[in-house]
């Protein structure tokens, strides 16, 4: 399933609509069920009016004062979700391809455990899932629920038979 972003503008000094399109799910064979969609990003001092389009060969995380948007889909835990392929070098190649710098941040003796230099704005659209911190803390969100991410470790969790859809607004920060 696709999502349509509409984007405003300007010209001749009047606001108009400068894109409306459907945007691609980018899926993994690394991961079934999981779904990433790239919706917008900016420069680190964005202006307006900034028409995009999304640069998909860019970082997945922002630079500081950058902005990404994004949607995800994690799968059910029934989904069969997290069983990797035969050649995880290939999947792994195939990530950093589609979302550059996003395998970075994940840690490979903490399967999902990451942090990233972001302020992230999380939305639960629709679904449910759980957030767990690097201390086992853990918040179960649902749909309208919203989070955020202030450059903490972390994982997302779907511990139920359906999928959860989030809503991501990634704002580069620098680590202080």
């Amino acid at each position: 399933m696709a999502a349509k972003r509409v984007v405003t503008g300007h010209a001749d000094g009047r606001s108009v609509f400068v894109d409306d399109a459907e945007i691609e799910d980018i899926t993994f064979s690394l991961m079934p069920g999981l779904v990433f969609r790239l919706l917008w990003d900016t420069p680190e001092h964005p202006t307006v009016p900034n028409s995009g389009p999304v640069d998909t060969d860019a970082a997945y995380f922002p630079a500081p004062g950058g902005v990404r948007v994004a949607q995800v889909v994690f799968p059910g835990a029934d989904s069969g979700g997290g069983v990797p392929p035969d050649d995880i070098e290939s999947g792994a190649a195939e990530v950093e391809a589609k979302l550059p710098g996003l395998l970075a941040v994940m840690e490979t003796d903490d399967p999902g455990m990451h942090t990233s230099d972001t302020v992230d704005v999380g939305i639960v659209m629709s679904g449910e899932v759980w957030l767990e911190l690097d201390d086992g803390a853990e918040r179960h969100l649902t749909a309208g629920d919203v989070v955020i991410q202030n450059g903490t470790r972390h994982r997302w969790q779907n511990r139920s038979s359906e999928p959860c859809e989030m809503t991501f607004v990634l704002v580069g920060a620098d680590r202080a």
